[in-house]
């Protein structure tokens, strides 16, 4: 065997293990209610689009997150539910971490880190573009 392919393999390796891992994320997402689930399973997506199309299509076919998963892949569609959960589920996240002892900076870089994902997020489209439906 030669070094490229044990590379190439070692690599598939850590996408399936960090897909895997991220997948136990979402999942401990949808008990937790101040944890994301989607974006975990987009990530998990990502790292299984690179390593494995059996679990890929595992995900893609999931029949909670399948559908939008793939608006996501297609499109980069963020329903307008999902948009609101992320931002009020930030907010709540950014309320009890100023309630605590962190410092103000950390409060600050969290703030902001929180700005531009919303500002990525309501940039995203909300609904699959009307031409695609019909396919």
């Amino acid at each position: 065997m030669n070094l490229k392919v044990t590379l190439v393999s070692y690599k598939n390796i850590g996408y399936q293990l960090l897909g895997l891992a991220l997948v136990g994320l979402g999942i401990i997402g949808i008990v937790l209610p101040v944890m994301p689930t989607t974006i975990f399973f987009i990530l998990a997506l990502a790292c299984f689009t690179h390593s494995s199309p059996k679990l890929t299509a595992w995900l893609l076919n999931h029949p909670r997150y399948g559908a939008s998963l793939r608006h996501w892949q297609a499109h980069k569609v963020v329903p307008i539910k999902a948009k609101c959960f992320a931002g009020a589920g930030m907010l709540a996240g950014l309320i009890i971490l100023s309630l605590s002892n962190a410092p103000w900076w950390v409060v600050s870089l969290v703030a902001a880190i929180e700005v531009i994902v919303m500002i990525y997020l309501v940039a995203r489209p909300s609904q699959v573009p009307q031409n695609e439906l019909q396919h």
